[in-house]
């Protein structure tokens, strides 16, 4: 698993193996980032389904029920076929985009 710092954000990215084993992955290192805002990249996984992010769903809203940020990255998975509660953008810079937004939110506790 890489994990890269950008400020008070990470971005998560893993090359080559199984969903479910990244997932169990990020779980284990998950208390080394979790006070950071989060961007998972999924651009290394050929097929990817919207059942297939649901995996994130109870590790997104821990994260963000702690007012932070957790954005999926990818283009297998439209927006409209994402779950209301996951973020998921096509590309980093929109997941950048969406954590300045909510720092924003937060800030002025909207």
């Amino acid at each position: 698993m890489i994990l890269t710092k950008e400020g008070n954000t990470t971005i998560v990215f893993q090359e080559n193996i199984a969903l479910s084993v990244f997932l169990d992955n990020l779980n284990k290192e998950y208390s080394k980032i979790d006070k950071d805002n989060i961007i998972v990249n999924l651009f290394s996984f050929e097929e990817l389904t919207a059942n297939d992010i649901l995996e994130f769903m109870q590790l997104s809203n821990a994260h963000r029920a702690s007012k932070k940020s957790f954005v999926l990255v990818t283009a297998k998975v439209s927006y409209d076929d994402a779950p209301e509660e996951l973020c998921v953008v096509p590309t980093i810079q929109e997941a950048k985009d969406i954590i300045e937004m909510e720092e924003i939110e937060r800030d002025l506790d909207l």
